[in-house]
């Protein structure tokens, strides 16, 4: 096991805690000031540190509230135990909201002070079996029947190049789906890139696709290379296909007929070494009936479907998520990985999840930052879900919020927050992922969101006028010159 930290610049201090902990077989290891504390972790000099950490709040060269977030910034699942006098308590609760384990008032009972410590030591041990858990899990979890069959399905395409079709509601997990597919394959040393189809404006989507040569169009200064070029020898995952332009569409078939294709104002042919992934939350059999989506392009690409179940088809799992999604969102912010109740539980596996596994992890992220206490309880759970009506309540649109972006996120795919108020709209949403990222220490907040919303705001507009953006500069208010200068600076182009 690996020893206590103690430290207090008072030896009585120290000797007692030490004497204590050794009748109760705990190693120790004992310090006089912060600075020693420091410079043992960075050395290195135990090289697995302490499993907690027990300082005074009062010390000559620093004190323990400064101790605390130098440890927390580098190791925010280590328990921290604050000894501080009465006359400090303010202090000291101050330093428990701030990422403290608990705080020992001066004079201590030493039986008490002790069963704290061997508290605070189980849920360390607690935490790294968790830990180690999520180390070895796999890239995605379910225990239910119908995710078995999901699992079975991408082990019996494992060591297969055949194009897969994925289907589900959105929010269910299909580039998680992709993902695993890709990694199982024999294309796994290769690229996974991914794009979703209907994000991007239909005059900037055949560029995304195929790339451009210098000078096709206004703008395009340099030659670059597209998406199929990017995943050459990988896979490439097209998200949502069905909302894909019907002229794309018979360019993606060429390719996926022949391996060909031209970059926009291209003139030689380049070759694709890419294997096809596409997904979609819509009916295509109806969108080929409706004349929106080609026939050929469907069979083309629905050589093997594979549906993905909606959370609510897979209840039983809604447990093991929750508590898989709060440690992520910890680890993401650097926080204590907050704990569930068992009723807060049972109101989320009788909630519908409109937005599927998607809505789950938002609101679990939104639980680390909001949940007053370490303790989750159905009180604490947001609106839509704390209403109690279950299947009645539905939950609010995911585009109604704003996204995190990769880089807090570990780059995983981006996390959205759920909507704080029923009533609150996108305000709403933008405290709540304001408040997630100044929670995470970051000091670019302002920046983030601007420039999230900006970039929103233009695409939209863009969408809107089918990439004509003199118009959508006109209907946004803006001057052409600026909505051009936005999109270079923006990385919009």
């Amino acid at each position: 096991m690996k020893p206590i930290w103690i430290v207090d610049d008072d030896q009585s201090i120290r000797f007692v805690l030490e004497k204590a902990l050794m009748r109760e077989d705990l190693p120790t290891r004992s310090f006089t000031n912060a600075r020693e504390v420091l410079a043992a972790l960075e050395g290195g000099e135990d090289e697995d540190g302490p499993q907690i950490l027990v300082s005074d709040i009062r010390m000559p060269g620093g004190s323990g509230l400064d101790l605390l977030t130098k440890v927390k910034e580098k190791h925010p699942g280590l328990p921290v135990i604050i000894m501080t006098a009465f006359s400090d308590l303010d202090s000291a609760v101050s330093a428990f909201q701030g990422g403290a384990f608990e705080y020992l008032p001066k004079p201590f009972d030493l039986p008490k002070a002790i069963e704290l410590i061997r508290r605070a030591v189980e849920e360390s041990q607690r935490e790294e079996v968790a830990e180690e858990r999520m180390a070895a899990a796999p890239e995605m979890l379910g225990q239910a029947p119908a995710m078995q069959d999901v699992f079975r399905a991408i082990g019996r395409l494992s060591q297969s190049n055949v194009t897969v079709m994925i289907t589900g509601e959105s929010g269910s997990g299909k580039e998680l789906v992709a993902r695993a597919l890709h990694k199982h394959s024999p294309r796994a040393g290769g690229p996974f890139v991914a794009i979703n189809t209907a994000a991007i404006p239909k005059d900037l989507l055949e560029s995304e696709l195929f790339g451009h040569e210098r000078g096709a169009f206004t703008g395009a200064q340099t030659m670059r290379r597209g998406r199929f070029e990017q995943a050459e020898g990988g896979t490439l995952f097209l998200d949502e296909i069905g909302d894909m332009p019907f002229d794309l569409q018979t360019r993606l078939l060429r390719v996926l007929s022949d391996g060909h294709f031209y970059r926009v104002g291209g003139h030689n042919a380049v070759k694709a070494n890419v294997r096809v992934i596409a997904a979609t939350h819509q009916d295509l059999e109806q969108r080929v009936k409706d004349g929106v989506f080609r026939e050929d392009l469907f069979h083309r690409l629905n050589v093997i479907r594979l549906r993905l179940p909606a959370l609510r088809e897979r209840r039983e799992d809604i447990p093991m998520l929750a508590r898989h999604f709060l440690q992520q969102s910890a680890k993401q912010l650097g926080v204590e990985p907050k704990r569930i109740s068992d009723a807060a539980l049972a109101r989320l596996t009788n909630f519908a999840f409109p937005g599927n596994v998607r809505q789950l992890e938002n609101i679990c992220h939104w639980l680390t930052v909001m949940a007053p206490a370490q303790l989750i309880e159905p009180k604490d759970l947001p609106p839509e879900v704390g209403s109690g009506a279950g299947e009645t309540v539905a939950a609010p649109a995911r585009a109604a919020v704003p996204e995190m972006p990769a880089a807090a996120v570990g780059g995983e795919a981006p996390v959205a927050m759920p909507v704080v108020a029923a009533t609150g709209g996108w305000e709403a949403g933008l405290e709540a992922e304001a408040l997630a990222l100044l929670a995470s220490g970051r000091h670019d907040v302002w920046e983030e969101l601007t420039k999230r919303f900006e970039s929103k705001l233009i695409l939209t507009a863009l969408s809107n006028t089918r990439g004509r953006r003199i118009e959508a500069a006109q209907k946004l208010g803006i001057g052409r010159n600026t909505i051009t200068r936005k999109i270079q600076e923006l990385g919009l182009e």
